[in-house]
């Protein structure tokens, strides 16, 4: 069997969901069909972007015999109960990230994902850039000594002003936290990813920094304005537009993150630092072929994404020759291509190569003593 011969269906064709479609179609693997809100503004959002299919419902897409593996890239809410039914209906599912909006679903679905044999994954695609596949691999091979300080960002502008409007600001659709379990969630999981080590403590202070916003009535796509003949109405806001989360992880390492989605002229910029008692790594997404190797009485490094002088790690995610620059699309590219390795063999492997639904609960986990270290005002431990 050959990737050409899985048939994939997505769930959800907004801005993620047409991501992962072109992701597929470089892959060679056949997008057979698609789920929107309703199938009126799925069939003309498929007329519009060239997708395939369009099913009526969830239920009818994967009561399809000739479906293989699912994606659910819908709004976060819906995660858990579309997830169980894929499973339930025996398909691989690829899941977006939050999982769910609890770690009680999370943990569930966990647990039911191991008991069906099905390959399982979270989209946490950031970790797919080659040079942070780099960095880990640098890291576990004690390259930089042990880690002390792991610090960086996650910083947006989409949601800067009044007027910015998406259904991941409605927190019965999206969850009660917005901007740490919507990017800060990608940020926590690149550093377990690079460090191998789990969060065990958070101290957090979130903060709503546009506490009134006005919107349309009708939806709004991500990285989406309100157009200016929309009629809008207000409403007060309760969700995080940024967080300052102080970390410790499992092994005693200190870290420190800033997360937000209003910083201006910042589209979607990612870093992360690891200091070593040797030497230091830094990465940048706004830069992503350039990965940074500190010194101490040396001159500083770049290396730069190059497969034939990368660690094997990441040259085998890396699609094109040095030079050649990529970024965030090819991300999902390169993750799904290792999901549906597995998804060839028919089952996931002993080691995945890739995040799959225990990351995801894991990270909702430490999201959670986030939100309640922020209510609390203290220290809280991960509880596991």
């Amino acid at each position: 069997m050959r990737f050409s011969e899985i048939r994939a269906g997505v769930v959800g064709i907004g801005f993620i969901g047409v991501a992962h479609v072109e992701a597929l179609r470089r892959l060679g693997i056949d997008v057979a069909g698609v789920v929107g809100s309703s199938p009126e503004r799925a069939s003309a959002k498929a007329a519009a972007a060239n997708l395939p299919q369009v099913y009526d419902s969830v239920e009818a897409l994967v009561a399809d015999p000739q479906i293989d593996v699912i994606h659910v890239a819908s709004p976060n809410h819906v995660h858990a109960e579309q997830v169980r039914l894929c499973l339930e209906a025996g398909k691989h599912v690829i899941c977006e990230k939050p999982l769910a909006l609890n770690s009680a679903d999370t943990s569930d679905l966990v647990e039911r994902a191991a008991m069906s044999g099905l390959v399982n994954a979270v989209c946490f695609n950031i970790r797919f850039y080659p040079l942070n596949h780099q960095m880990a691999a640098m890291v576990r091979e004690g390259q930089i000594g042990s880690p002390t300080y792991i610090t960086g960002s996650y910083l947006q502008d989409w949601l800067l002003l009044e007027t910015d409007w998406n259904w991941r600001l409605v927190p019965e659709e999206a969850g009660s936290l917005r901007a740490v379990a919507d990017i800060g969630s990608h940020w926590l999981d690149l550093a377990r990813f690079i460090t191998g080590k789990r969060v065990t403590e958070v101290m957090a202070d979130l903060h709503t920094f546009v506490p009134v916003r006005r919107h349309p009535v009708g939806p709004v796509e991500t990285f989406a304005g309100a157009g200016d003949e929309d009629e809008l109405i207000e409403e007060e806001m309760a969700s995080d537009d940024g967080a300052g989360i102080l970390l410790r992880f499992e092994d005693g390492t200190r870290g420190l993150v800033a997360i937000s989605q209003t910083s201006a002229g910042r589209k979607n910029s990612v870093s992360i630092e690891v200091d070593g008692s040797d030497s230091a790594l830094s990465w940048h997404s706004e830069d992503p072929d350039k990965l940074w190797i500190g010194h101490r009485g040396r001159p500083n490094e770049i290396l730069q994404r190059d497969a034939s002088i990368n660690h094997p790690d990441a040259a085998r995610i890396t699609g094109y020759p040095g030079g050649h620059v990529e970024g965030y699309p090819d991300t999902f590219r390169a993750l799904f291509g290792e999901v549906y390795k597995d998804i060839l063999a028919g089952a996931p492997s002993v080691n995945p190569t890739y995040p799959t639904f225990i990351d995801g609960h894991d990270v909702m986990l430490v999201t959670e003593a986030v939100a309640r270290s922020s209510q609390e005002q203290r220290w809280v431990t991960v509880e596991r």
